[in-house]
């Protein structure tokens, strides 16, 4: 009897236990990016504080205040109906709690007006909360239609991949592909979405795309439409799907740099140089060899003429003697010396000619001895 009620004991203790765990993870599903506000009414001029819990941290935010809106039906006519001018940024903390002054301005459009806070970068997240500006303008809000009402069904998801030519600079694209719903009664036709891409903290630029299609009540359809950036587009970028004035999808786009645009400017730092070079050293070989010629003197093939004959007459050698006195030219014996009295032929005799004939008065002889 005794084990039948300790164990009725033991689960009343544990349920007292985790109930306050149950209550506190209760609390956090619940828990959403909120804003307050110092002030719920200021006029033109002033400023009010707006502060905020429950974002992601160190998440970077943007504060507007926007006519035509409620935190039921949210901002209406897109950020067209906000102050952006006046319009600030703020970073979340590590906890995810910010604080800053806003000025008070007159939105384009009548209110009823809120303080739209939403996320510049990564995952999507806004909050709205009533602020009523002094003295402007109040019209109600128009009838919401009874229309078809097209909801995202599943995560987005950027198709494709970059090619050779993005490499170079070429324009990068992708795809959004997602899936929407119809929650409303009645279908809806030929949608129009807007994708916009943004970089850093700058907004989106908007562009208005239509699905061809027809969407019944309860229905779904993949939504596929192309995205793309500006020709040597690099960084970390941001496409966001709006419809009906309110963003229903982001995701986030990392572009790689185009390092082939700087390895063209390289290439043409060095090719430019060296062509240059080859085209004036090719104009200096042209003017070199007139110059030259002029300061020569005679022509070059009068030069080469002279040489033909000084080589003509140099005798060669590495040949017979024989072959030599052969090629001599011969020369012709003058007509006023006979072959014996020829100067030539009396070989090693140095002085003048004179008679050795035994009758000559200088030569002794045989009998002036005896």
């Amino acid at each position: 009897m005794s084990g039948k009620v300790r164990i009725p004991a033991l689960v009343a203790v544990l349920a007292l236990l985790l109930l306050p765990l149950a209550g506190a993870t209760s609390a956090a599903a619940a828990s959403g990016p909120r804003v307050k506000l110092s002030k719920s009414q200021a006029g033109t001029g002033g400023s009010i504080t707006v502060s905020g819990s429950g974002w992601r941290p160190h998440a970077l935010l943007m504060m507007l205040i926007c006519g035509q809106a409620t935190p039921a039906r949210g901002v209406i006519g897109g950020t067209n109906s906000c102050v952006n001018a006046d319009g600030r940024a703020v970073t979340t903390d590590a906890k995810g709690i910010f604080s800053k002054k806003l000025p008070v301005s007159e939105p384009p459009v009548p209110c009823p007006c809120v303080v739209h806070v939403a996320t510049v970068t990564g995952a999507s997240a806004s909050a709205d909360t009533v602020f009523q500006v002094a003295g402007h303008a109040v019209e109600p809000l128009p009838a919401e239609s009874s229309a078809g009402r097209l909801s995202v069904l599943s995560d987005t998801r950027l198709d494709g991949s970059s090619g050779l030519l993005t490499w170079f600079g070429a324009p990068a694209s992708r795809t959004l592909v997602f899936t929407v719903g119809n929650a409303g009664s009645s279908p809806v036709k030929n949608p129009v979405f807007q994708v916009g891409t943004s970089h850093g903290v700058f907004a989106p630029q908007w562009d208005d795309q239509q699905f061809s299609g027809t969407i019944a009540p309860g229905g779904k359809a993949e939504i596929r439409l192309p995205v793309e950036l500006s020709a040597g587009a690099h960084g970390d970028y941001s496409v966001s799907m709006k419809y009906g004035g309110r963003v229903l999808a982001e995701e986030p786009w990392g572009v790689g740099r185009p390092w082939g645009v700087t390895l063209f400017w390289i290439l043409l730092c060095v090719v430019v140089p060296a062509a240059v070079f080859r085209i004036g050293m090719a104009v200096v070989d042209r003017l070199r060899p007139r110059k030259a010629a002029r300061s020569m003197g005679p022509p070059r093939h009068r030069a080469l003429h002279m040489s033909a004959q000084v080589t003509q007459r140099i005798p060669k050698f590495g040949k017979p003697a024989d072959s030599q006195e052969a090629a001599a030219p011969t020369t012709s014996t003058l007509p006023w010396f006979t072959p014996d009295s020829d100067p030539g032929t009396a070989a090693g005799r140095l002085s003048a000619p004179h008679d050795d004939s035994p009758t000559s008065p200088t030569t002794p002889t045989r009998k002036g001895l005896t």
